[in-house]
């Protein structure tokens, strides 16, 4: 997945519709909130075992959920002046000391 192109992508097709005012991090951001819901609103009232065994409809329900939210947390990176990808990198060491493994 080609993160800068991806964003390039999404300020074109915001740019066609002219939406670019109203695409400012805080509307992204709540934007996104919508969209996490949505994403959950999926796996409400199912067991453990459930969420686990989702059926083709359910999963493609699932992978058009999870695109909104990426969708949108790319927008409030590039709006945001966030490089997402050395973000995520720095993420993860911070993580790896802060929970180092169990076993070595």
């Amino acid at each position: 997945m080609d993160i800068s192109f991806l964003q390039q992508r999404l300020r074109r097709f915001a740019a066609d519709r002219d939406w670019q005012p109203y695409q400012t991090p805080k509307n992204l951001a709540m934007a996104m909130t919508v969209e996490a819901a949505e994403l959950l609103e999926i796996f409400q009232w199912l067991t453990p075992e459930q969420s686990l065994a989702l059926n083709d409809d359910q999963r493609r329900h699932l992978g058009e959920e999870l695109s909104d939210v990426l969708l949108y947390l790319l927008q409030i990176a590039d709006h945001g002046g966030v490089d997402l990808e050395a973000a995520v990198e720095r993420k993860l060491a911070m993580n790896a000391v802060k929970h180092p493994p169990l076993r070595s």
